[in-house]
């Protein structure tokens, strides 16, 4: 029984492999072909075929390719409707021959629609049709009686994800833009959310002048319940840090240090980042720092702070 799972995968990327030496100028024309749609691209195929062309619709769709499945067997009956002036069709069929396809080529002509072709016959009906032809044959089945698709549909969907990466990188899709399709993800949370949307702003900002008694600062780092407060100049510019731990090691000194400045004890090279930073870099500052807290300024040159961003903010947000 392994050894007949083992066969399967050999078979499946053996599939796979034969298809590198097809990505060739007719694999061009089917990216350029998309890439001068003004409309979608619209994919269609029956079976487990036409389940492969879901996912092949999902990819594109998530990577900068609008794309949509149209079911040929609902397409005869109606759903042909969908098709537009401006698409672009990928019609797929290991045979070619698939009854429901071939019903709907004559109306993706007359539309005067673009057609690629995916089938493991080039000599097909479907393969004679398209405008381009993608050839996805396969020496054989993984399934040992040559019935169910498995190798041929692992093909067809490998030859899909190639197309759907390599019209991501003639499109210069960038990690920003996938993120926009994925907004409720953790990916869309890294690379969306900033600084500014979750940062502690106005009267919530800890903040004491330098010459407070660092008895009286901690009523600021208490109240504030961040561990932290910032220690500025009369002008309200951040000259420090303290934290609950800058705090218990001062207290090595002695009790009396209370009765002094809060100045004396700050750390004078405070972390800082901008509103407008992707929270995901404040996480990273924080972990290359090992610190919990950030000051949030305007911009570079501005040494009043905007706001403050915890640790316990982004694990709040979902970016952690």
């Amino acid at each position: 029984m392994l050894e007949k799972a083992k066969q399967v995968l050999r078979i499946e990327a053996e599939a796979i492999l034969a298809l590198v030496d097809r990505v060739d100028a007719r694999f061009e024309g089917a990216v350029a072909m998309i890439l001068a749609c003004q409309g979608r691209v619209v994919i269609t195929g029956m079976g487990k075929s036409g389940l492969i062309c879901q996912k092949i619709a999902a990819t594109m769709a998530s990577t900068g390719t609008p794309a949509l499945f149209l079911h040929p067997a609902e397409g005869i009956h109606g759903d042909l409707g969908m098709l537009m002036k401006g698409d672009v069709v990928i019609a797929v069929s290991n045979s070619g021959e698939t009854e429901e396809i071939t019903r709907i080529l004559p109306v993706i002509k007359r539309m005067g629609l673009p057609l690629i072709a995916m089938s493991g016959n080039p000599k097909s009906t479907l393969a004679r049709a398209g405008d381009v032809f993608l050839d996805i044959s396969i020496r054989e089945e993984a399934c040992p009686l040559g019935l169910a698709p498995t190798a041929s549909t692992t093909a067809t969907l490998a030859m899909g994800d190639a197309l759907a990466v390599a019209l991501l990188v003639e499109r210069g899709f960038k990690e920003e833009d996938f993120a926009l399709f994925h907004p409720g993800g953790a990916l869309g949370k890294r690379l969306l959310l900033r600084v500014e949307d979750i940062m502690h702003t106005g009267k919530d900002i800890p903040m004491v002048p330098e010459s407070t008694l660092l008895k009286e600062a901690l009523f600021e780092i208490t109240s504030k319940k961040l561990g932290i407060t910032g220690v500025g100049t009369a002008d309200g510019r951040l000259c420090g840090v303290f934290t609950d731990g800058d705090l218990r090691r001062a207290l090595g000194e002695g009790i009396e240090i209370l009765n002094r400045p809060i100045g004396d004890f700050s750390n004078r090279n405070p972390k800082r980042i901008l509103r407008s930073n992707l929270a995901a870099k404040a996480l990273q500052k924080m972990e290359e720092y090992s610190i919990t807290s950030l000051f949030v300024f305007e911009g570079e040159a501005d040494q009043v702070p905007v706001g403050i961003i915890h640790l316990h903010d982004l694990l709040k947000a979902g970016v952690v």
